[in-house]
C-alpha cells in the first residue's frame, strides 16, 4: 500500500526504492523473517506486507534514500547512527528482517586479519580493545547489573528473575565449577569492571585480574583498595602474562571471542594452570568461525575477535592435555540478559544522549538489540564450558 503526499521528484525516487524493497521482501522465505513494516518519506508511506507494520523506517533525506537503496547491512546502519534514518516502533522486529539485507564485506573486514600478521595479535588487541573498553566506565554502568557489573551472560533460574540475581548465579556457578576455595590463586582474564574479582575477593580467594584496558585497572584498583581484597589487576595481556607460579584455577568471562587462535590460547592456559586445575569459560557462539557483521567489527569489537565456535575449540582441546568436564548451553540465559542489558540502555537514552552523543547510543542500541534478537532466533549462541588439566 503506499500513499504519497509530496514534490513529484521525492515520490519518483521513494517508489524506484520502494520496488526494489518490495522484491527483496518478496523474495524472503515466508515465515522466516517477512515481518510486516513500513517505509516512510516526508509525506509518502509504503506498509510492506498484509498486516499492520511491526515498525516504520523513517527516511529524512536523499541520501537515507541512497542507503537503504545499497541493501547493504552496514551502509543502513552507518546512516542510522548519523540521524538520516529513523525508527519507528519494535526495534528487535526491524533486526529480524536481517535476510532482507546483505553484509558486503570489503576491505576493512579483510585489514582485520592482516593486522595481526603485520604488528603482532598483542600489539592489534590492545589498540582494539581499548576502543571499546576505555569509554567512561559510567557509559557501562547505566546499564549492567548493579550488583557486580558484569559484562557476559547471567543465569537465570526462570525469565521474570531480576538480572542481578541472574549474575550471581552465575559468579557461584564458576566458583563451583573450578572448585575454588579461600586461599585458591585464581587468574581472571578480562577485569571488566570487576565482577569477578570483588566476588570471588570477597571469598577470600587470591585474585590476579588482567585487563588491556587503563580505565579498566583503575576502576578495578578502586575496588581492591575500598574493599582491601586479597587480589591484584595488572594491565597486561592475557598471551604476554608469565608470573613464575601457578594458579589452582583460571576464569575466563567473555573474553575467548577475543582469542580467536584457539590452540595459542589453549597451550598458554595450560602453562598457567596447575595439573588438576580448572578452567572456566563462557562466551557467545556462532556455527562458524568470523562470522562477524561488518557493522560490529567496526564498531563495537573491532579486529580479528571471533565468536566462539564450539566444535572448532573442542577440537583442539582434543589436541591438548584438557580434557572437557562440561558444556552448557547458554543461548537463552544470554538472550534474557541482553535484552536486559537493552532496556536499560534504553531507560538512560535521554542521559546517553546528552553526555555522550546520539551515535554512541545507537551503536550500542543496536549491538545490544540486535545481540538479543540474535540469541532468541538461534542465529547466534552461547556456552559455558569447564576444562580440567590432566
Amino acid at each position: 500500500m503506499l500513499t504519497a503526499n509530496g514534490t513529484d521528484k521525492m515520490p519518483k525516487k521513494f517508489s524506484r526504492l520502494v520496488s526494489l524493497v518490495e522484491k527483496q521482501y518478496q523474495s524472503i522465505t515466508p515465515g522466516t523473517g517477512n515481518i510486516p513494516f513500513g517505509l516512510r518519506m516526508n509525506g509518502s508511506l509504503h506498509t510492506f506486507g498484509d498486516k499492520a507494520p511491526a515498525f516504520t523506517i523513517k527516511l529524512n533525506d536523499e541520501q537515507a534514500v541512497a542507503a537503504l537503496s545499497t541493501l547493504d547491512q552496514n551502509t543502513i546502519a552507518e546512516a542510522y547512527l548519523e540521524g538520516k534514518i529513523d525508527l519507528e516502533g519494535d526495534i528487535m522486529r526491524v533486526l529480524a528482517l536481517r535476510e532482507l539485507f546483505n553484509d558486503k564485506r570489503g576491505m576493512q573486514f579483510l585489514w582485520r586479519f592482516v593486522q595481526p600478521m603485520l604488528f603482532g595479535q598483542v600489539k592489534s588487541d590492545k589498540k582494539w580493545i581499548s576502543n571499546h573498553y576505555d569509554t567512561e566506565e559510567d557509559f557501562f554502568l547505566l546499564f549492567l547489573d548493579k550488583r557486580h557489573r558484569a559484562y557476559s551472560q547471567a543465569v537465570f533460574l526462570k525469565d521474570e528473575e531480576q538480572l542481578e540475581d541472574a549474575v550471581t548465579r552465575k559468579l557461584d556457578f564458576a566458583l563451583e565449577a573450578v572448585n575454588a576455595k579461600p586461599g585458591d590463586r585464581i587468574l581472571d582474564i578480562g577485569s571488566g569492571w570487576g565482577a569477578f574479582v570483588e566476588y570471588a575477593g570477597k571469598k577470600g580467594i587470591k585474585v590476579t585480574s588482567l585487563t588491556i584496558s587503563k580505565r579498566s585497572k583503575v576502576y578495578v584498583q578502586k575496588i581492591i583498595d575500598q574493599h582491601n581484597l586479597p587480589c591484584e589487576v595488572l594491565l597486561e595481556h592475557f598471551l604476554e602474562h608469565n608470573p613464575g607460579e601457578q594458579y589452582d584455577a583460571i576464569v575466563n568471562c567473555g573474553v575467548t571471542e577475543h582469542l580467536p587462535d584457539y590452540a595459542s590460547s589453549l597451550k598458554h592456559y595450560q602453562k598457567l594452570l596447575k595439573p588438576g586445575g580448572r578452567l572456566y569459560l563462557d562466551a557467545s557462539a556462532d556455527r562458524v568461525k568470523h562470522g562477524q557483521g561488518t557493522f560490529m567489527s567496526k564498531y563495537v569489537f573491532e579486529g580479528n575477535a571471533s565468536l566462539l565456535c564450539l566444535h572448532e575449540y573442542l577440537c583442539e582441546v582434543a589436541k591438548s592435555n584438557f580434557e572437557v568436564t562440561g558444556v552448557w548451553n547458554d543461548r537463552h540465559n544470554y538472550y534474557l540478559t541482553t535484552k536486559a542489558w537493552a532496556e536499560r540502555l534504553d531507560s538512560h537514552r535521554e542521559e546517553i544522549e546528552r553526555r555522550w552523543g546520539k551515535k554512541l547510543y545507537r551503536i550500542f542500541q543496536l549491538y545490544l538489540w540486535g545481540s538479543a534478537e540474535g540469541f532468541h532466533s538461534g542465529m547466534i549462541d552461547a556456552y559455558r564450558v569447564v576444562l580440567t588439566l590432566i
